[in-house]
């Protein structure tokens, strides 16, 4: 979704519901996450509600709004519209820094666009251009530098969404003009971060879910360069049923696969309502799956149209989102909200 899109998160006026699923257990997880106990770690449960400051207060309100539910990752976005605002120009960052260190257990995540004018509509031949220039490592020192900053900031555990939606056609930094190129840019922006002492980033790979502009496997830079495989997944084609989102080529099955033979935690940074409006049987699959696949965090996109609490438009969804996460769980274990 668009950076403006995101920077519109507060001018939906909180009504109803939202959060996101509390789960234990995972059967891969990242190098750098700790472990809950022997059962397994914890899936860090976020939302993303404003890409600045505001976004940490309203952690806590969505929280206390809740009941006390405990979200834990909190997710944000650099602004890819110049090379400063990627190194980690934006004072927000110190917020979400006070956030982060003020528990062991949080989790930051952290989307880094790899090419400033990232929505400036730039044409293929241009993109395919600024991405072998980044593979001969022209950009290195930016990601140096951003990766400096959040060592500085204890924010040395990142999570990095590196490039996301790279299978689409939306951003600058999306690999369809020269996927070889982007491969490897993607491991130069890796490289440089990885070179800076103290750091203990993890790379999270999050393309679309489902066939886009190129098959993300093609993007996919390589095991010793990703650590999680992650997913943006909405409420919309390709996929008309949330059945057809899981089984259709490049979908959701085929991340939880792909993951799977590769021995990496998921993720779903960004999912949410959108194309088909109030779903409510969308967001009982959703968090279905979710409790069924359990990734290492996930993010509901909560501002208008997708979200449930910053948004009125939603209130089936809110519900059923709020009963899942207040924990009203029937005798099999399984919160009333996801029985038919």
């Amino acid at each position: 979704m668009s950076q403006r899109g995101r920077r519109r998160a507060g001018a939906c006026v909180a009504t109803l519901v939202a959060g996101l699923l509390i789960s234990a257990g995972t059967q891969a997880t990242a190098p750098r996450q700790a472990a809950r106990d022997d059962a397994g770690p914890e899936v860090a449960v976020g939302a993303y509600l404003h890409y600045g400051s505001p976004g940490v207060t309203r952690m806590r309100e969505l929280s206390r709004w809740l009941g006390g539910t405990d979200l834990r990752a909190g997710h944000t976005y650099l602004p890819g519209d110049t090379w400063s605002n990627i190194e980690g120009a934006p004072a927000s960052l110190r917020s979400w820094a006070r956030w982060r260190n003020a528990r062991a257990d949080r989790l930051f995540v952290l989307n880094v666009p790899m090419l400033e004018r990232n929505e400036a509509g730039l044409p293929d031949e241009q993109i395919a251009g600024l991405l072998h220039a980044g593979a001969r490592g022209e950009y290195d020192h930016h990601f140096r530098r951003l990766a400096e900053r959040l060592v500085a900031l204890r924010l040395a555990d990142t999570v990095i969404v590196l490039g996301w939606e790279m299978n689409g056609f939306q951003y600058s930094h999306r690999c369809r003009p020269a996927p070889e190129r982007w491969k490897e840019y993607w491991r130069r922006i890796v490289a440089a971060m990885r070179s800076v002492e103290g750091q203990r980033f993890s790379f999270d790979f999050a393309p679309n879910r489902g066939p886009d502009a190129i098959a993300w496997t093609k993007c996919y830079p390589g095991d010793d360069v990703v650590d999680i495989i992650g997913m943006d997944t909405y409420d919309q084609a390709p996929g008309n049923s949330f059945e057809e989102m899981v089984t259709q080529p490049y979908g959701l099955q085929r991340q939880v696969d792909f993951a799977r033979e590769r021995g990496k935690p998921i993720s779903y940074p960004e999912w949410g309502l959108f194309r088909n409006g109030d779903n409510p049987e969308y967001m009982r699959s959703m968090l279905a799956w979710i409790a069924e696949h359990q990734p290492l965090y996930h993010s509901i996109t909560d501002y208008c149209p997708h979200g449930v609490w910053q948004c009125s438009q939603n209130p089936r969804s809110a519900r059923v989102f709020r009963e899942f996460l207040s924990g009203g769980q029937d005798h099999g274990g399984r919160s009333a909200a996801l029985r038919p």
